[in-house]
């Protein structure tokens, strides 16, 4: 069977051709992508949308019932594809691929940082200023404490790794006096 992020990939590029030539912007679409996803990664929402005594009408009108006046046609036509070609519960990896696309469109990466300590606004700051030239894109920073680190921290931007923590450098060390 294919990979499930290989099955949404399709899906999550043509919500995005469509969103870009949309007037009312990506962002809106963004949001609402997002709202889909929720609703859809609510395990209760995942069992009746798996009901198999429910017929593809029904559970496009609960599902749709679900997420209120917010969401606009398109998007709701785009419930009922889902629905019909049985891949809702592909929303949150759907959703994941078209906020990436957004980003790339947009110049924008997501930065992960992990660090050995809590790191304060202005740290946090000072960091994507100095990291943002090195990797050409705009960075929005995602930050989380890991103490196995010991000290420093690592950034993951895409495919590429700064590890600049006490716990690499160990590593490093360690592996130079076994060779």
């Amino acid at each position: 069977m294919a990979e499930l992020s290989t099955v949404a990939r399709p899906y999550a590029e043509a919500l995005f051709a469509a969103a870009r030539d949309d007037k009312a912007g990506l962002a809106s679409w963004a949001d609402q992508v997002q709202q889909l996803a929720d609703v859809a990664s609510n395990p209760d929402v995942r069992v009746v949308m798996t009901d198999p005594r429910l017929e593809d009408a029904q559970r496009t009108s609960i599902f749709l019932s679900l997420l209120g006046s917010d969401v606009d046609k398109p998007m709701q036509n785009f419930v009922t594809l889902l629905i019909t070609n049985d891949r809702l519960l592909l929303l949150p990896l759907i959703a994941e691929q078209f906020h990436a696309l957004k980003d790339e469109a947009e110049g924008v990466a997501q930065a992960n940082i992990n660090s050995a300590f809590p790191m304060s606004d202005e740290q946090v700051s000072q960091l994507i200023q100095l990291l943002e030239p090195k990797f050409g894109l705009k960075l929005k920073p995602h930050v989380t404490v890991d103490a196995s680190l010991i000290g420093g921290v690592r950034v993951i931007v895409g495919d590429h790794v700064l590890d600049t923590s006490v716990q690499a450098q160990l590593v490093r060390m360690r592996d130079m006096m076994a060779a």
